[in-house]
Parts: structure tokens; sequence; C-alpha cells
């Protein structure tokens, strides 16, 4: 490891320079070697902590780590079926299903909708940066661009974990469709070390409107619940950001690619859910395998083995284009050293992210056997969520704040703006979650929000798109902020524990290798 403070620079290879040691020596000189980065962690960290990166570094520099650049032979065609590819399938046969029958009965359609809009608004935000830098590394680069290296981090940890346990989620429900039909048990090839309850089959002749009512049977609160974790079917849209680096022209590209698919695959999403919860009471929906154990339900057997077919098609084409994106990902992020950068080296044939891949597909196989879907589904949903709420705040800042350009000033405007945009939208989430209903204190909320946002659209623009731009800023992106905040208070205690667990985790592993593995890297950069 080599590492700088202000006085030393550390080399391992530069040990002994031909003069003789004794063992003891040598393993003494080797151990200081490691604990002098350790020793240094504090201002390390307060490096990392101010340091954001460039474009140049991200597009160029990094691109080097890799040893070949990826082939560039994608069109906007591509990029709307990869995306039809990663999202459709995680959705309407994993997720619909249960969330109708837990939490939010018929008006799951209306949750589709909800989640749909909040999507849809975190496309406009990344579209723009995937238009301005089209690198592999997506969220994970634009983050670290704008909002600085150890965001970034988490964000990294975030990422890999949407990776992993998103791909495993899927993969949780590729048996249960692909064992309907071959008997009437969605749990028939599942290996379980507990019991699951038996879902109880009532025979019905064919869809009635009757089985629509009672629409809100857990209230709005069980609506927007509900939508929370159905955020989890439109994970995957952000993968098409990642293939900008393999995509002919991106600026025409990936606007098609991103708001056509996303806008189509939001209607679709809304039909499928409704045609559920008109074939089958909620009550009764099989959160397995909804959509081929309601057909089998009514008689429609032919239509059960067909539902299951195409169920397990868009599965598995949903898990190798989610394995496909999620290595792109991977790769940026070991191209920065976070992770082993052996992950980010590129097959010399097909020029793609081998090792990334593996590690990827491996990791999510693994987990697929022991973690149940529900656990799995609120866990990436609340990642996904605030992933997509900081690349809004990313935008922001890249709008408003440009190094050595804005004053210091309107910086200090701007960010005071920024937080009350955030501290209203928390206060709006809390306000819901306190089951506090009252007109007054949601128009107090709702006014701060906007005086926020007015005195942002006030402030000078420091940087202006140069082909495609998110409209309406702030407007837009404050409403993805609010909008991805109230979904994250809508998951439950459980889904916060579960992951400020997986973050204090991260934060380990970041003080004590990503940390100066970057430090290092940024110091060996800066000598060049």
């Amino acid at each position: 490891m080599y590492g700088r403070n202000k006085k030393t620079l550390y080399y391992p290879e530069a040990i002994g320079n031909g003069a003789s040691e004794t063992s003891s020596g040598a393993l003494f000189r080797k151990l200081h070697l490691l604990q002098s980065p350790v020793s240094d962690t504090c201002s390390r960290l307060k490096d990392r902590l101010l340091h954001r990166s460039t474009e140049a570094t991200e597009l160029v520099q990094l691109r080097k780590e890799s040893g070949h650049d990826m082939k560039r032979c994608l069109t906007w065609w591509d990029l709307i079926w990869l995306s039809f590819g990663a999202v459709v399938g995680s959705a309407v046969f994993t997720i619909t299903g249960q969330e109708a029958h837990d939490h939010a009965g018929p008006a799951i359609v209306l949750s589709c909708a909800i989640s749909g809009l909040s999507a849809l608004l975190s496309v406009f935000c990344y579209t723009e940066f995937a238009v301005e830098i089209p690198i592999a590394g997506g969220s994970f680069s634009y983050l670290r661009i704008e909002l600085g290296d150890f965001v970034a981090f988490i964000a990294a940890g975030n990422l890999l974990l949407e990776a992993v346990i998103g791909t495993a989620a899927v993969s949780r429900s590729w048996p249960s469709y692909f064992a309907s039909m071959i008997t009437n048990d969605p749990d028939f090839l599942r290996i379980r070390s507990y019991d699951h309850c038996v879902y109880s089959s009532y025979w019905i002749v064919r869809g009635e409107t009757s089985n629509l009512s009672p629409y809100f049977p857990n209230g709005e609160k069980g609506v927007f619940e509900a939508a929370a974790i159905v955020y989890l079917s439109y994970m995957g849209f952000d993968l098409v950001a990642t293939m900008a680096e393999e995509t002919k022209q991106p600026s025409r590209d990936i606007p098609i690619g991103l708001v056509g698919s996303m806008s189509m695959i939001t209607v679709i999403y809304c039909l499928m859910a409704f045609a559920l919860t008109l074939l089958q009471r909620y009550s009764e929906i099989d959160g397995n395998a909804a959509f081929s154990v309601a057909f089998g339900n009514i008689g429609m057997n032919w239509a059960k083995y067909l539902v299951s077919i195409c169920a397990v098609k868009g599965m598995t084409s949903s898990l190798l284009v989610m394995s496909l994106g999620q290595a792109r990902y991977t790769t940026q992020i070991a191209r920065a050293h976070m992770i082993p950068p052996w992950f980010a080296l590129l097959h010399p044939k097909t020029r793609t992210p081998i090792y990334a891949t593996l590690l990827v597909t491996i990791t999510s196989s693994v987990i697929t056997f022991f973690v149940s879907l529900r656990v799995l589904s609120s866990l990436v949903s609340f990642s996904t969520l605030a992933i997509f709420m900081l690349i809004a705040i990313a935008l922001l800042v890249r709008r408003y704040y440009v190094r050595e350009v804005t004053e210091k000033e309107d910086l200090i405007k701007f960010l005071a703006c920024l937080f009350v945009v955030i501290g209203s939208s928390i206060g709006f989430t809390t306000l819901w979650n306190m089951k506090r209903r009252g007109w007054f204190e949601f128009s107090a909320v709702a006014l701060i929000w906007f005086m926020g946002n007015l005195g942002m659209a006030l402030l000078p623009k420091q940087r202006v798109p140069k082909v495609w731009g998110v409209p309406l800023v702030p407007w837009l992106p404050s409403l993805s902020i609010v909008v991805n905040l109230f979904l994250i208070g809508s998951l439950g205690t459980i889904a916060f524990l579960r992951f400020f667990m997986c973050s204090a985790l991260m934060l380990v592993y970041y003080l004590f290798v990503g940390l100066h593995a970057t430090y290092d890297v940024a110091c060996l950069n800066e000598q060049k």
C-alpha cells in the first residue's frame, strides 16, 4: 500500500533499495507501512469528504484502469428493449401480487402509478447526467463529480447492494413461476428452512368487478406503503445510463431510450395490476406466482401456462440485463479502487467486464437461497430510493454550483434553499407517518417547500445543459426529492433498521479499506 500525508510518501517497493535488512527489520517496516495510513485516517477522511472528482477523471483517466475501451454498438432502439428487459419481469411477476395482498388491495393500480411518476422524475435527472457524462459508472460517477467521494462511496455500497439483492429478489420468484407450470404449489422447487403459509384457492368462473371492493382495504396508508415497495418494480431503468459508454450517440439515444421505455412500462404495470385484482379478490392473491395462480383458479389453465412461460422468460431476461448493467456499475467502482481494481478489467476480445459480471451473479445466486422476497424487496427499495434522491440533489448542485466560478454568496444562498427543500420534504413525510392529517400543517410545510424552490429559482444558474436537460429546474428535481423521501418514509421501521445496519458495515469497510485505496490513487494521479 502506498499513501501520502503532508510529510511522507510511502512506497513498499522501495523497501531495502538494495541494502541488506534483517527479517525482523523487514517485518517492522511492513507493519509500519500498514499502520501509517490507518493512523492518518482522520486527515484522509477530511480530504475525501471535501474531494470532488471531475468529468475528465471519470471519462478519461479511470477508463484506463480497464485496459480496453468498451465497444460503442447500441442505439436508442437497443436501449428501449434493454430497459424493458431489465424492468418488466421484476414488477408484474414478483411484487405486484405481494403488495396487493398485503397492503393496497385493488388500489395497487394507484401504487403502480405513484411509483411510476416518481421513477419518471428520476429518469429525467438520470438522462441529463447520462448525456453530459456518458460513462459506465452511472449514478456512482455522477455523485462522485457533484457531491464528492464520500457520498459516492455510500452510493456505491448501495449500488452493489441493489445489484446483488435486486437480482436475488427476481431470482427468488423464478422457481415459483416455473413450478406453477408443473404443479399448483409455487413452492414445489424451493428449498426452505421454515414453513410458508399455504395459500387458499377458491374457484371463480371469471373476473368480477366485485373483486375490486373494498378498493382501499387499508386506506391511503396501504397505497403508499405498497408504492414504496412496488418502486422495486421500476428498478433497472438506471441500468440504461450505465450503457452510455457503449452507446453510439448518447445525446440522442439515451433520452429516447430512458423516457420512452419508462412511460410505456408505467402504463403496462397499471394495466396488469388492474387485471390481477379484477381476476381474484386481493386477499386470495398468491404472493409468489400471482398471475399464473389467478388464471388457474378461474379455470383458464392454458392462460396459466402461458403466463408462467412469459413470466419465466421475462424474469430470465431481467436477470440477464440486470447483471449486464450492474456489472458496469461495479466496473466503475473498481476503476476508482473502492473495490479491488481487478473487477474493472475488460475481456480483451469481447471488451466486456467479465469479472464484475461474475461477482454480481454469483453473490446474488447465493443470497437467493437464504433470504425471503419481502426482506429483499424492502431493503433494495430503500437503497434505490435513496440513490434516486441523491441524484436529484446532485442535479441541483450541478446547475447551481461550479467550482471556482460560483460566488461564495450565491453558494451560501443555494445551500440554504436546498436545506429548506430537503427539510420541508422530511417534515411532510414525518407528518404523514405521525398520522397528522390537518390541512394547516401540510399547507405550512408545502409553503416552506415552495419558498425554498422559489428562492433557488431566483438564483443564477451556473451551468446550462449542452444538449438535453431536465425542464422546470429546480421544481422537477425538488419534486423528485420529496416523492422519494415520502416513499422511503412509507417503508416502515424494519426497513430503516436493515438499511442502517448495512450502511454501518459499509462505513467500516470504507474507513479501513475504501478510504485509503481512493486516497492513494488520488495521490498517485497527482504525481503524474
